[in-house]
């Protein structure tokens, strides 16, 4: 679905991350991990072409993401983020209808019955349909999460990349965050969120992708990312992890 082939990416005439290489099956869930300030946001702009890359490729079905119009990407990538505060003052239902954009030519303003039915399956699908005329700014922070992956949902496109949608959520939305994007990806998506919880990203992910140091220092499930000396060479501390009934989970290191 996705291939990242030697990708160079930079920010401000700063090389950011190096030698990316790496591909995104379909019905596969991804986390992308790492330190603040390492480049995570930025890949995730890359992948939806919102970003120029260097050096190297990145193909969706094999095409060139560079190389797409900006409705054909939008036709094949939803980039999520819930940042907006101008969507503030439209109904729930107006904001996910912005998803259909990318089925319109530019000329074209009014719904059509395809594009009521795709914002209806998409509040249904994250189960927010019982607000879909309430205000947006009138929303608790996970019920806003909720509305965004739905905006992304209208689209109905193959992949979905999320920037931080479990950030500031208590422990319960968050995981129901988490279930829901799993939900989606077992659907046929192929999902891309980055994270900063690693237990998180342990308990949900199919497959992390662990970046450090300006490159991707791993890449795989929990079992072989989480490794102790990996996760110290990506966060400069001292790392445990603990095999439970529900996988594996990371901690700090406690001093002796």
């Amino acid at each position: 679905m996705i291939a990242v082939r030697g990708v160079d990416v930079s920010i401000a005439g700063r090389l950011l991350l190096a030698g990316l290489d790496f591909g995104i099956a379909e019905s596969e869930i991804v986390a992308v991990l790492g330190p603040n300030g390492v480049g995570k946001t930025t890949l995730l702009r890359a992948l939806a072409a919102m970003h120029p890359v260097e050096r190297g490729s990145i193909r969706v079905d094999d095409a060139d993401v560079a190389s797409l119009t900006a409705a054909a990407r939008a036709r094949r990538i939803a980039f999520v983020t819930a940042d907006d505060a101008l969507t503030d003052a439209l109904s729930v239902r107006d904001v996910v209808a912005i998803g259909r954009y990318p089925h319109h030519e530019w000329w074209e303003w009014s719904a059509t019955p395809a594009d009521r039915d795709a914002v209806e399956r998409a509040l249904a699908e994250v189960r927010m349909d019982a607000y879909a005329d309430r205000l947006l700014g009138t929303l608790s922070s996970g019920e806003r999460q909720r509305i965004f992956i739905a905006l992304g949902l209208a689209q109905e496109t193959p992949v979905l990349l999320l920037d931080e949608p479990t950030s500031h959520l208590d422990v319960r939305v968050a995981h129901e965050i988490l279930a829901l994007l799993h939900d989606l990806a077992r659907q046929g998506k192929s999902v891309v969120c980055v994270l900063h919880d690693l237990n998180e990203a342990a308990a949900h992910a199919d497959r992390i992708l662990l970046l450090g140091d300006g490159r991707l220092l791993a890449s795989g499930d929990a079992e072989s990312v989480f490794r102790p000396d990996v996760l110290e060479a990506a966060y400069g501390l001292p790392m445990e992890t603990v095999r439970t009934a529900g996988g594996i989970r990371v901690f700090p290191a406690t001093s002796r």
